[in-house]
């Protein structure tokens, strides 16, 4: 269950995507960059994306089945490919990066990345919602508290970044319908995305499954909703002393 390819789901699963477009508004920012650095790449399928990278790319992951991957995809076109430990600090100088991104980070470290980036440097990422697919994490695990159901909401996230010193030029968030149109469609994707039923597997929850099998053949499917925003921040130029800067 390596990689964020989700191929195996066409045909039994479906998402609406944002109406941003990641993929295409990062790929835009690529161009321009000299340095850039991709977070939590998972296998680099959305990095390999973009059409131009930057002459220094470097893209972090912390999972080694999906770091090969990545290594595999990344390096034939001059990436570097970083193992990194999930927590603190990121293994790279100050100011290092023009542009940092990131699709779905696992968690964002607010104060490194303002580290990291360059003065005028911009920091541009989609990110998971709260309360994202809670339809199916409540089918198996009931009624969630609000304090959970809160979790990653984007005006925290505005908060972050500006007590890191950036200033956020763009926020927006979207709720997006799922449909699972099969039972193997659930496992696949309950599998693949641990935190929605943290400890899920068949055995632990075939009663459960049972249930939702009989939901989505009485109904045709069974429907959820995810969550996204998007949120790019920038770090203050330097000021000159002819500013009155120090």
């Amino acid at each position: 269950m390596d990689g964020w390819g989700f191929s195996w789901l066409e045909g039994r699963a479906s998402e609406e995507r944002p109406s941003w477009g990641y993929a295409r508004a990062m790929a835009e920012r690529l161009r321009s960059a000299r340095a850039a650095l991709d977070i939590d790449t998972g296998g680099g399928e959305v990095l390999d994306e973009a059409p131009v990278l930057p002459p220094q790319t470097v893209a972090t992951e912390s999972w080694p089945p999906n770091l090969a991957r990545a290594a595999a995809r990344l390096r034939p076109r001059g990436a570097a490919v970083v193992a990194t430990d999930p927590r603190p600090p990121l293994p790279f100088a100050a100011e290092s990066f023009d542009l940092v991104v990131s699709r779905h980070p696992v968690e964002t470290r607010w104060i490194d990345i303002a580290r990291v980036l360059r003065p005028g440097g911009t920091y541009f990422s989609q990110q998971v919602g709260p309360a994202s697919v809670f339809e199916l994490t409540e089918f198996f695990l009931g009624p969630q508290p609000p304090e959970v159901r809160r979790r990653r909401h984007p005006d925290d996230a505005r908060a972050a970044a500006e007590a890191a010193g950036l200033q956020v030029a763009d926020l927006r968030a979207e709720r997006l319908r799922m449909e699972f149109h099969d039972i193997g469609a659930v496992v696949y994707f309950l599998r693949k995305v641990v935190w929605i039923v943290p400890g899920f597997s068949v055995e632990g929850y075939r009663d459960r499954l049972r249930a939702l099998h009989e939901h989505i053949r009485t109904r045709g499917s069974f429907t959820a909703h995810s969550t996204r925003f998007l949120i790019e921040a920038h770090k203050p130029q330097r000021r000159s002393r002819g500013d009155g800067g120090l």
